[in-house]
């Protein structure tokens, strides 16, 4: 198998399908953390590096956001784009446990992948849900879903299962305290962690920007 040209042919095939795509869950996104889940790979041992690659290139090829909560959408598609190409079974396999599990759904779910490949895809998806990029993301899918940017009297709510928080309608802004501003401290790797401390606290001063300014304080 040339595994060269499988990467290839996958960032084509999800370029395609996702440029344009106005959530921040587009090809860009996809292209952020791919790149960033080769760096974390290289800083960690005994990884299969085309697994990571090949995971981080269709983690996103279905959001469960955007296919009525499905989680299975995004796994057969990407199973069904590796058989074309004639992986094997076991790489598809792993792939597809990584577009499976990767996802954030809930803060009271372990959401914790079983291969190393899959915490570094994790991690990389989760970087790229924070900081600068994270808080343009938060409000592009905030919109998409018709979520209020902020409603003070809406509550923040930590979900204990994943059922409960598909059904969530919050706001963008008890978007941050529901989900980013908990990714940090959920990092799987090393590198991970040390990047998400700069980019949770840029978090924490936007949001601190916010209220001044929601008060007309600033």
């Amino acid at each position: 198998m040339d595994k060269e040209r499988v990467i290839k042919q996958t960032a084509e095939f999800v370029r395609k399908r996702l440029e344009g795509e106005p959530t921040g869950h587009d090809w860009w996104h996809v292209y952020r953390v791919w790149k960033m889940a080769v760096k974390i790979a290289e800083n960690e041992r005994d990884v299969d590096l085309f697994i990571v690659q090949l995971g981080a290139l269709l983690h996103d090829i279905a959001d469960w956001k955007f296919h009525g909560g499905d989680i299975s959408v995004g796994p057969k598609l990407a199973r069904e784009w590796l058989e074309k190409l004639n992986v094997d079974e076991k790489t598809i396999a792993h792939v597809c446990e990584i577009v499976e599990s990767v996802s954030f759904k809930g803060a009271g779910v372990n959401s914790k992948p079983k291969s190393k490949e899959a915490m570094i895809v994790q991690d990389a998806d989760r970087l790229d849900a924070i900081g600068a990029i994270g808080i343009a993301r938060c409000f592009a899918t905030g919109a998409k879903l018709n979520r209020e940017i902020h409603n003070p009297k809406a509550k923040p709510k930590l979900h204990r299962t994943f059922e409960e928080y598909k059904k969530s309608n919050s706001t963008s802004i008890n978007h941050f305290y529901e989900k980013l501003l908990l990714l940090k401290d959920m990092m799987n790797t090393e590198t991970a962690k040390r990047l998400a401390e700069g980019r949770h606290k840029f978090m924490e001063q936007f949001l601190e920007r916010f209220f001044k300014e929601w008060e007309g304080e600033w």
